[in-house]
């Protein structure tokens, strides 16, 4: 074999991974516990090892070297030798190619065979020995970049959180079957950034798409063998290299690319990333990069037997955030993706498990107190979706300032409320007003809460009203995964169904949760199909469903479209008045030259709600009066906000309710704008006059506009 000799100089211990500085390529990789570190360096294709490098230095536990002739598109891999001692917690094997954690770009796909295992699996599973094959023709390879991209004037559209909407997709299955894009670029970073798709999110009127996991990942060995994929992408094995099954060119210049249109069209860019665990698994996992690094360094181990893995995730481990090098892999990823290739936030998936010290969640972890205290980070959206698997991982409401969180609460009052069940008025006013409840004792805002009915982990909306069960039996799991409680119901007939009737029904209670949803206090987060009427045939746990189950049905029906037209309707609603994405919780008091409080709840009679009506176990119904006039907040010039006022109705009881429309409010005249039991939804010509009963559908919500002070409905907000 012919074999290509590079020049070795000494190289530096930062940064680490490989860096090209115009000249040649610096190599870097920390590894505390190994004994020897080897650089492979590999053919354009990947196929074949040309050359072995020892890396012969080493400071502060680095190993590092510089190879003046190497260039960008050289492809890599590392070879660690050290004990192979998994009761002591190391698991170094030099015939294992290793993936650089710190690898900018990975090529190839995972060929999974008993070869990527350390160990030799015998017939038992007790039956292990060092395994000594070489696994390189498996392997993905690191590949080395050129960073440099025009960025021009490129500038981070830096949305306030209260006004913001956050889109939550998979960048695949949003536009697989996307009719108006390019056969080559659906499904891809270049997919998202094409003027149909760019038309959609701006008619739709989300200030910031939520992608799921772009960070390099690997399709779990047993859905392989099934014939599935990881679809949604939480098995993450390169925390600075986008995915290369989402790219076109196979360039890293697209996500970027993506990244630049995405600003220009004034729309912020969330990531979703997994930080708590890689693709690695347990102790019969693989070895593919962590693992043979140094295992005892980027793992929670047992501390009574270190051959097995602290698992809060469910995934089989948990990266170790009391290692300062592990700390500094997440921070050093975190600025990349910000510095480099100028996301805008992150969605931090299981985000209690990067809170754990010892055991205890523990809300000032290290890792929080160095975000707060970082001048990037500080700077960008960070939302945790704020529970782990592991005991006391459930956090809602404990995350620190400055951070958003998934309002896990929100989502399951809702559900529980509009599917009828009683004595939840209470529960439900907390989460329509921003779940003060939650955050604002620890000094936080109502945008800390981000909302949500639907995400990617659960049934779709359609599927919330047309399913009690879930049905997942194409996952091949016999039906035994996903979440048995999903606060849903059928709405009569389970799936697919004729009746015109339960199609009705299907359809008003899709608009109650989307009016729920978009005229809450909070930031809302609006899962991508939603307003399409997509479904999943019943399965609410598609994590490994690569197919069009998954992916989004461009081509919609007269009902699809209908919904999608009320979601654009309501969105421009809320996007254009402040009443409905305050800044400050509400104070339940009046206000100075105002004859109305800035919040009043109302009984369905038309007087303000008592104790005992807040207690009435069987009560479904609820009146908000929302006074816009009595905002008492500044724009970002310190001009005086003043909106219109607002009356929403909510009725979740089967029977219909007369409304009284409350006569101790000011106005004398007020407008529907939205009837979730009206075909069309909204309405323009009803008007109703203090005294008067509004008839309140079973099962629906209405929106009333006070017209006597209303502002000038074009404009966002009044003088």
């Amino acid at each position: 074999m012919e074999r290509k000799q590079f020049s070795v100089w000494m190289g530096k211990p930062y940064p680490l991974g490989a860096t090209w500085d115009g000249e040649g390529v610096n190599f870097a990789l920390f590894s505390e516990n190994a004994e020897r570190v080897e650089l492979c360096i590999f053919d354009d294709r990947g196929r074949h090892e040309i050359e072995r490098i020892d890396l012969r230095e080493q400071t502060d536990q680095v190993w590092h070297c510089y190879l003046p002739e190497a260039r960008p598109g050289l492809l890599y891999g590392y070879r660690v030798y050290g004990p192979y001692q998994p009761q002591l917690g190391h698991r170094f094997n030099p015939n294992k190619l290793l993936l650089d954690p710190y690898a900018r770009d990975i090529r190839g796909a995972l060929r999974w065979s008993d070869i990527q295992f350390g160990y030799r699996i015998g017939h038992k599973k007790e039956d292990m020995s060092f395994d000594r094959r070489n696994s390189a023709a498996g392997m993905p390879k690191c590949r080395v970049i050129d960073s440099a991209f025009t960025w021009g004037d490129d500038r981070a559209p830096k949305i306030p959180a209260h006004e913001s909407v956050i889109y939550e997709l998979h960048v695949k299955g949003f536009t697989a079957r996307h009719p108006d894009v390019p056969p080559e670029l659906r499904g891809t970073y270049a997919g998202l950034a094409t003027a149909p798709v760019i038309d959609h999110f701006k008619r739709l009127g989300i200030t910031a798409v939520e992608l799921m996991p772009v960070h390099a990942f690997v399709d779990d060995r047993r859905l392989v063998q099934r014939n599935l994929r990881n679809y949604w992408g939480y098995n993450s094995i390169g925390f600075f290299a986008p995915d290369s099954r989402y790219s076109s060119t196979g360039r890293i210049d697209e996500f970027k690319t993506m990244v630049k249109t995405l600003h220009s069209a004034g729309i912020e860019v969330i990531l979703d990333v997994v930080y708590n665990h890689t693709a690695e698994g347990n102790h019969l996992g693989p070895t593919l990069s962590f693992r043979g690094i140094d295992n005892a360094a980027y793992y929670r181990l047992l501390a009574d037997n270190r051959s097995y893995y602290r698992d809060y995730t469910g995934c089989g481990n948990t990266l170790n955030m009391m290692h300062p090098r592990v700390l500094q892999l997440i921070m050093d990823s975190l600025r990349y993706w910000v510095q480099e290739m100028h996301v805008d936030g992150f969605r931090f998936d299981l985000a209690s498990a990067l809170a754990r010290e010892l055991h205890e969640v523990d809300r000032l972890g290290a890792f929080f107190d160095i975000i707060h205290q970082d001048p990037v980070l500080s700077q960008v959206k960070l939302i945790a979706e704020p529970w782990d698997l592991g005991e006391g991982g459930y956090q809602v409401g404990n995350f620190p300032i400055g951070w958003m969180e998934w309002n896990g609460k929100f989502r399951d009052a809702v559900r529980a409320y509009w599917k009828g069940d009683g004595g939840l008025i209470g529960e439900l006013a907390y989460r329509l007003t921003g779940s003060s409840d939650l955050y604002e004792s620890g000094g936080r805002r109502p945008f800390a809460s981000v909302n949500f009915v639907t995400s990617h982990d659960g049934f779709t909306l359609h599927d919330l009203v047309s399913y009690n069960r879930k049905h997942n039996r194409a996952n091949l799991e016999e039906n035994a995964d996903g979440e048995s409680n999903n606060l849903s119901w059928n709405s009569g007939a389970e799936g697919a169904t004729d009746d015109p009737e339960i199609r009705a029904l299907r359809m008003q209670r899709k608009r109650n949760f989307l009016a729920t949803l978009l005229l809450s206090q909070g930031v809302p987060m609006l899962l991508a199909g939603d307003e399409l009427g997509r479904t999943q045939k019943g399965n609410n746990n598609a994590y490994c469903q690569d197919n069009k189950l998954s992916w989004i049905n461009w081509n919609l029906s007269d009902e699809d479209r209908q919904l999608y037209d009320f979601v654009c309707r309501l969105m421009a609603l809320r996007n254009r008045h402040p009443v409905f994405h305050r800044r400050q919780f509400f104070q339940g008091r009046p206000i100075m030259g105002l004859q109305a409080k800035d919040i009043t709840w109302l009984h369905p009679e038309g007087h303000e709600m008592t104790e005992a009506a807040w207690r009435h176990e069987h009560a479904r119904c609820l009146g908000m009066y929302l006074c816009g006039q009595a905002l008492e907040e500044r724009d970002e010039r310190g001009k005086k906000l003043v909106d219109d006022n607002y009356l929403l109705l909510l009725n979740a009881h089967h029977d219909a309710v007369m409304f009284h429309i409350p006569d101790q409010l000011p106005g004398s005249q007020w407008q529907l704008l939205i009837d979730t039991a009206a075909s069309g939804a909204v309405q323009e010509s009803l008007s109703f006059r203090p005294g008067e009963a509004f008839p309140l559908r079973a099962r629906s919500m209405a929106l009333l506009l006070q017209l006597d002070t209303a502002a000038d409905p074009a404009s966002k907000h009044g003088s």
